[in-house]
């Protein structure tokens, strides 16, 4: 399946994590990778340690009709769970769109690794066919225009090595 779970440690401090896997059907969210996460994050909750998802999806999958959607609304429902009891951290360093950016919207920190990083809900392809505007990547969500404009993420950063190292310095 598109993502990757697992439990670690930062200095010390125990930690859970998700991981989307964009070379597998482009991080598409599934029943099964949404069961995945949904466990991760039951075990993070449960162990009072913080959860670190690290997005690069490409929203639900389709092919996977109203369960894939369904699998978005549980993952919501438990971030709301865990919202101030648990610190919920989000790093988007790849592409994510539709369904994958309403949760990191509402954890308590956004990563975004800059020239990588994108949310939106849908396109510049998509913008451009509905109101004929043109519009790139990283003007439509990029790191800059989260950053900066609609302070979405709390910090833009150049590369993923820095990107994970500020995630760490946050946690230790």
């Amino acid at each position: 399946e598109a993502v990757v779970t697992g439990w670690g440690k930062i200095d010390g401090r125990p930690v859970y994590l998700f991981a989307y896997d964009f070379t597998l059907l482009g991080g598409s969210l599934s029943e099964a990778v949404a069961e995945k996460i949904l466990k991760v994050m039951d075990l993070a909750l449960m162990t009072g340690a913080p959860i670190i998802g690290i997005q690069d999806s490409g929203g639900a999958r389709i092919q996977d009709g109203s369960e894939a959607l369904r699998g978005f609304g549980e993952i919501f429902a438990m971030n709301t769970i865990a919202s101030g009891v648990i610190p919920q951290i989000s790093v988007i360093m790849g592409p994510c769109a539709g369904g994958a950016v309403y949760s990191p919207a509402i954890t308590d920190f956004i990563f975004m690794t800059e020239g990588t990083g994108q949310m939106y809900i849908t396109g510049p392809d998509v913008i451009r066919a509905v109101t004929g505007e043109e519009v790139t990547h990283e003007e439509l969500g990029g790191a800059d225009a989260h950053a900066s404009r609609s302070g979405v993420a709390h910090f833009a950063i150049e590369g993923e090595e820095a990107t994970l190292a500020e995630v760490r310095r946050l946690l230790s």
